[in-house]
C-alpha cells in the first residue's frame, strides 16, 4: 500500500470518528436539554427559597414554591404587568437588548443597562391574599464579577429577611465570602430602607453595630463597595424604589 493511500485512509477514519462523536454530542446535549432547563429552574427555586429564609433540605422545593407568587414589574411606573411571553421571560437577556431595556445613566451599580421590566417573588399568608415577603433580583459588579442574587424583604418594605448570592467570579476566600452562610447570617432583622423607602444599610469595617449596619467582607473592598452599590441602586427610585412604594401589602397589588 502507498504512502498517499495510508495518508488517505487515516484522514477518512479521523473524519468519520469526529462525524460519530459530534452526532453523539449533539443527540445527548438534544436528550438532556430538558432535564438542564428543569435542572436550572430548581436550583433558582432553591436560592429564592434560601433568600426568604424558607429552604430545608430535602424538602418538596416545587411543593413550596407553588406558594409564591412570580409577578412582573414595570420599574418605571412600579406597577404590576402582564407579559405574553411570561414562561420565557428572561430578565438578564432583557438587559442586553436594546429594545427592552434602558441604558442607565447614574449607573452606580455598573451593569450598564437594565431591563424595563423585572420579575419579583411574592410569598404570601395563608389566606393567599397578604404578603409576607417581597423577593426582589438584584445585581451589580464586584471587582472581578457582576455579582447576582436575590434580596428578601418584610412586609414592613425596611427589614432584611434574607439575602442570596448565586452567581459570582470574585476572589475565594475573600470576595468570594459574599456566599459564606456565616456572613449572609449577619443580615436578617437589619433594617435597609427607612420610612421614606430611601436606602439606609450601610457596610461597615471594624464591626457592624444596630440594625442598619453589616460587616464588610474583610479583605474584599471592592466586592464590599459592589454589595453596598447594589442595595442603594436598585432599592432607589431607579430600581424598584417605585415598586416598593405602590406595592399594598395588604391586598399584594401594586
Amino acid at each position: 500500500m502507498s504512502a498517499n493511500n495510508s495518508f488517505a485512509r487515516t484522514i477518512i477514519v479521523a473524519l468519520a470518528i469526529c462525524l460519530v462523536c459530534s452526532v453523539l454530542v449533539s443527540g445527548a446535549a438534544v436528550i438532556l436539554k430538558d432535564r438542564q432547563q428543569t435542572n436550572a429552574k430548581l436550583d433558582k427555586q432553591k436560592n429564592i427559597l434560601r433568600a426568604a429564609n424558607l429552604y430545608q433540605e430535602n424538602m418538596d422545593v416545587e411543593g413550596a414554591f407553588a406558594n409564591i407568587d412570580r409577578k412582573f414589574v414595570d420599574l418605571e411606573t412600579g406597577e404590576f404587568i402582564e407579559l405574553e411571553n411570561a414562561e420565557s421571560f428572561n430578565q438578564r437577556k432583557a438587559a442586553k437588548d436594546p429594545q427592552t431595556s434602558i441604558d442607565i445613566e447614574n449607573d452606580i451599580a455598573k451593569i450598564g443597562r437594565r431591563s424595563k421590566v423585572a420579575t419579583v417573588y411574592l410569598v404570601r399568608d395563608g389566606n393567599g391574599k397578604a404578603v409576607k415577603t417581597i423577593i426582589l433580583p438584584v445585581h451589580a459588579k464586584g471587582l472581578f464579577s457582576t455579582l447576582y442574587g436575590f434580596l428578601a424583604i418584610a412586609a414592613d418594605k425596611q427589614t432584611v429577611v434574607g439575602l442570596k448570592f448565586y452567581e459570582q467570579g470574585e476572589t475565594a476566600g475573600l470576595g468570594g465570602e459574599v456566599e459564606n452562610p456565616s456572613w449572609l447570617a449577619k443580615w436578617p432583622g437589619k433594617k435597609v430602607l427607612n420610612q421614606q423607602g430611601e436606602p439606609i444599610l450601610q457596610l461597615v469595617k471594624g464591626g457592624a453595630s444596630g440594625e442598619t449596619e453589616v460587616d464588610a467582607l474583610s479583605g474584599a473592598t471592592w466586592t464590599t463597595a459592589g454589595v453596598q452599590n447594589m442595595l442603594n441602586y436598585w432599592l432607589s427610585e431607579n430600581g424598584f424604589g417605585p415598586f416598593l412604594s405602590r406595592l399594598d401589602v395588604n391586598k399584594g397589588e401594586a
